[in-house]
């Protein structure tokens, strides 16, 4: 399970460059040929900072802050600023930072002298090896002269973004390996970082990073579109120092604590506590399919198969502040995450890895493609795709969604009642008489269901008991149907004990 904290603490060919010109003195091949060195080379993990930066609490963590009036390019007309993250604590090997300018490509070294402190923090060694641990990008949205942050590149390949209005959750990273196996995980890092100092009159902002793990190696090239949405391209070309059978490609990390699913679970005021509630998915068959999430008591991990996926995502679609009474850590405002393959993907799995946890500080969530063929040493996997950090996720589909489910014991009968509400939708204005209901589950018994309009969403709920028996486990599938198409979207559940 990774810490909230510590995150905040086939073969290919050559890609080309989407990214803004540069000089001639760089270009994107540079970072492609670093990377495709670098995997023939055996792995070598980079060096600490010294042991007084790494033995900082948290509290003296945070009372050392970038001086926001110093970040690069503060003093320019350039229409991005970048604010950079001292190392230490839950970041000891610092990460290389370089700046591609209108005159060249250089490295930017670390400096002390641009952040402040408070007499919490101890004496701290200075020398040459120190780096930065990250940075923070910021740019004009509603107010003139006032340069708001939309995205952090920080911890291993960790990164996060929001649109306008939204307050940061969940993180994509650049690649993920052998999430959830028994033998552990392999943590891939951003290890060097290329800015390209923006025109301007320049919308996008555009960077290059360079990836290391033991197993992989990997040359990334982002185009990051800030606004109501925020909007990432990228394409990587990733190479294999070893035979790797398990790696997730566009892996997204979330918490999930509760919702109405599993609130018996937990003694606390609010009404639910999550980034993210639901994974979506648009599959090579054109479904729509929705997984609520879950905290399960034991670790669980949903292979949904395909071939050609169209699009996945963790989705937060409780957007009111009463879905969760809290009046700080304003869940409501958390983005959802959209990861859109601008190519052929295959054969392989959306996989969703759910781990328990108590607590609302770790990030228990994970979800990713599998791509089903291993990639061999030597090998090179090429990859493009988009992420949009919004509100709701994807739009484009015309099927009703589900906003909610709901399940507990039912009061006179065995088993259980899941209750799910969809919305409002013009498919439904002849009222539920026009649909038929399609119920499977693989170890319960259930009844065939019944349909209301919900005064409240003016929507419709689709109501069920399900008995499992002594079964610690059953998985279900819903759907809504009119004239044998398809009138919703598919709903999965797996339930356990």
């Amino acid at each position: 399970m990774i810490s909230r904290r510590a995150i905040l603490a086939g073969m290919g060919v050559l890609l080309l460059p989407r990214m803004a010109d540069t000089t001639s003195i760089f270009s994107w091949e540079d970072v492609y040929q670093k990377a495709q060195s670098l995997a023939l080379r055996p792995y070598r993990l980079r060096k600490s900072v010294p042991a007084d930066w790494t033995n900082l609490t948290y509290e003296q963590y945070k009372n050392i802050w970038f001086r926001s009036a110093d970040a690069l390019w503060s003093d320019t007309a350039r229409p991005f600023h970048v604010d950079f993250f001292h190392p230490g604590l839950y970041f000891p090997r610092p990460v290389r930072i370089n700046v591609i300018s209108d005159d060249g490509v250089y490295p930017f070294p670390f400096n002390f002298n641009l952040f402040d402190k408070t007499d919490k923090v101890p004496q701290l060694t200075l020398n040459n090896d120190l780096g930065y641990s990250g940075f923070r990008l910021r740019t004009e949205f509603e107010q003139p002269g006032i340069k708001e942050e939309f995205c952090v590149f920080q911890g291993a390949s960790y990164f996060r973004a929001v649109g306008y209005g939204q307050t940061y959750g969940l993180s994509a990273r650049g690649l993920s390996i052998k999430t959830g196996d028994p033998e552990g995980e392999e943590f891939p890092e951003f290890v060097e970082f290329w800015l390209q100092a923006p025109h301007p009159k320049q919308r996008s902002f555009f960077l290059y990073a360079l990836l290391d793990s033991p197993s992989m190696t990997g040359a990334y090239q982002f185009e990051i579109v800030p606004g109501s949405h925020c909007v990432m391209h990228v394409e990587a070309n990733l190479f294999a120092r070893r035979s790797v059978s398990h790696m997730g490609l566009a892996p997204l990390t979330s918490m999930f604590l509760f919702d109405e699913t599993n609130r018996s679970r937990f003694d606390d005021f609010r009404s639910a506590v999550h980034d993210s509630d639901g994974l979506m998915i648009r599959n090579g068959a054109g479904e729509t399919l929705w997984r609520p999430l879950a905290n399960p008591t034991q670790l669980q991990i949903s292979a949904f198969v395909d071939e050609s996926p169209r699009g996945f995502g963790l989705i937060q679609r409780s957007r009111q502040q009463s879905n969760f009474a809290d009046l700080e850590a304003l869940y409501h405002r958390r983005p959802s995450l959209w990861v859109e393959p601008k190519e052929n993907w295959g054969r392989g799995s959306v996989t969703l890895v759910e781990i328990p946890t108590e607590k609302e500080i770790y990030d228990n969530i994970v979800a990713y493609w599998r791509p089903r063929h291993r990639l061999s040493s030597g090998e090179e996997q090429r990859l493009s795709y988009s992420l949009t950090w919004s509100d709701l996720g994807p739009t484009k589909s015309n099927l009703p969604r589900v906003l909610n489910t709901r399940i507990g014991r039912s009061a006179f009968k065995p088993g259980y009642i899941a209750a799910i509400d969809f919305e409002d939708h013009a498919i439904f204005q002849n009222g539920p008489d026009k649909l038929t209901i399609h119920i499977q589950s693989n170890h319960a018994e259930t009844t065939a269901g019944i349909l209301q309009r919900n005064p409240e969403t003016g929507g419709l709920r689709l109501t069920f008991r399900f008995d499992p028996k002594d079964e610690p486990l059953a998985e279900f599938r819903a759907q809504l149907r009119r004239d044998g198409n398809m009138a919703s979207e598919v709903w999965l559940y797996r339930w356990t004990t």
